[in-house]
């Protein structure tokens, strides 16, 4: 009876005494506590339980080589919210970026198109038939870019003799997305006796000439050159200025 006496005494004496040792870190645990929950805006509910870091007594001890977060690592502000959706959205963007850059600078086509014969201008001297002819040509841009135009060249054959050649340079630029209208006079000289005497015979009505048209241009655009050809043919009246307007035809392969 006296041991069971003497140890419930002692029982009850550790358990009266214990919560006044512990009344000094429980009390700085508890100042801890406050200061963290007003710096995070949360709290610490279960202050009876020992920092493992500081051990209770609020302070980190030297020689502690360790890395310290206040934050404990499993709290969730660690972890970024919606990872997933922002990587999405920048791939998204980076992807719709790369497509508008290669849809307005891929190149695209830029073509050279005759469109008509304006006139011909008919001279005769007594070896030759001197002829200017004016000719309408369509340079289309389909770029979302300017193109330059460094130089034209059109030369014109009979059968297989040149009777004509011009060469023009510094062209004006063609805008984007658009067509520019050139008209160009092309000198022709023809002095092979057959044909004067067939464009000079008045005994002839119809001195009708089939003349083959080689035209070359040279464009650049968004750093990239390029040679346009193009062969038509087209005919005219070489015995009196009675040449109207027409359109150019296009040879066939």
């Amino acid at each position: 009876m006296v041991t069971l006496g003497h140890s419930s005494s002692s029982k009850v004496n550790t358990e009266a005494t214990m919560p006044q040792q512990r009344d000094p870190a429980m009390r700085r645990l508890r100042s801890f506590s406050q200061t963290y929950g007003a710096i995070t805006g949360d709290s610490l509910n279960n202050v009876g339980d020992t920092c493992p870091t500081c051990r209770g007594i609020g302070r980190i001890p030297r020689g502690h080589d360790q890395l310290v977060a206040v934050i404990p690592c499993s709290d969730k502000r660690l972890k970024p919210s919606r990872t997933k959706c922002y990587v999405c959205i920048s791939v998204g963007l980076c992807v719709m970026v790369c497509f508008l850059i290669l849809f307005f600078l891929f190149p695209r086509s830029v073509s050279l198109s005759p469109v008509a014969v304006k006139s011909a201008m008919v001279f005769f001297t007594p070896n030759t038939v001197e002829m200017q002819i004016t000719n309408v040509l369509n340079v289309t841009n389909e770029n979302f870019a300017y193109i330059e135009v460094f130089d034209f060249n059109m030369q014109i054959l009979i059968i297989e003799t040149v009777v004509g050649r011009i060469k023009l340079s510094n062209m004006t630029a063609v805008k984007p997305r658009s067509a520019k209208t050139y008209t160009v006079v092309t000198p022709i000289q023809i002095d092979e006796p057959g044909l004067n005497k067939y464009c000079k015979s008045p005994s002839i009505s119809i001195h009708t000439l089939f003349l083959h048209i080689q035209m070359t241009m040279n464009v650049s655009y968004l750093s990239h050159s390029e040679q346009l050809s193009k062969d038509t043919y087209e005919y005219i009246d070489c015995g009196a200025n009675t040449t109207i307007p027409h359109p150019i035809g296009k040879l066939t392969s």
